[in-house]
């Protein structure tokens, strides 16, 4: 059923409801005739036909060599400068080396007790491997944090 259709019978169905709730609000006179109102949902069910498809012919080009056609490589890593974060949040230093271009980097617990980072914006930087400038990849930077208001160097 299209998004169209279902609107269209949930309106059917506020309307008629909406008429019932009216219908109850009048007087108590005994005098007016009584208004009754049948509620009828209609569920319609649209099939779509079944996707074409169509066979690919590929005819060989006999003007270039297979040889010629370059084999697909791997992709290589991206590389990018590590960004200085020491003293940041965690999620504000997350978000520079992703600005650098790396999109996945760790973060550890500095205190020892191992703690999880759920709120990256309640943990402060104090340390982070590689140093700023040096090239990393995605996952090569560590940042080692604390909770803000814990002791630390910043």
């Amino acid at each position: 059923m299209t998004s169209s259709s279902r609107f269209r019978v949930r309106s059917v169905i506020v309307f008629a409801l909406s008429t019932i709730v009216l219908a109850g609000c009048g007087s108590q006179d005994s005098a007016e005739p009584e208004v009754s109102t049948e509620v009828r949902t209609v569920t319609v069910e649209a099939t779509a036909p079944a996707p074409t498809s169509i066979e690919r012919i590929v005819i060989p080009d006999a003007t270039v060599p297979e040889s010629a056609v370059p084999e697909p490589t791997a992709s290589e890593p991206v590389l990018v400068s590590m960004p200085p974060v020491v003293c940041m949040n965690l999620q504000s230093a997350q978000n520079a080396i992703q600005a650098a271009g790396v999109f996945f980097s760790r973060s550890e617990d500095a205190s020892g007790e191992g703690r999880m980072q759920v709120n990256d914006s309640n943990w402060i930087v104090v340390e982070q491997s590689p140093a700023p400038g040096t090239l990393v990849g995605e996952g090569d930077a560590l940042l080692s944090v604390v909770k803000i208001g814990e002791p630390n160097n910043c």
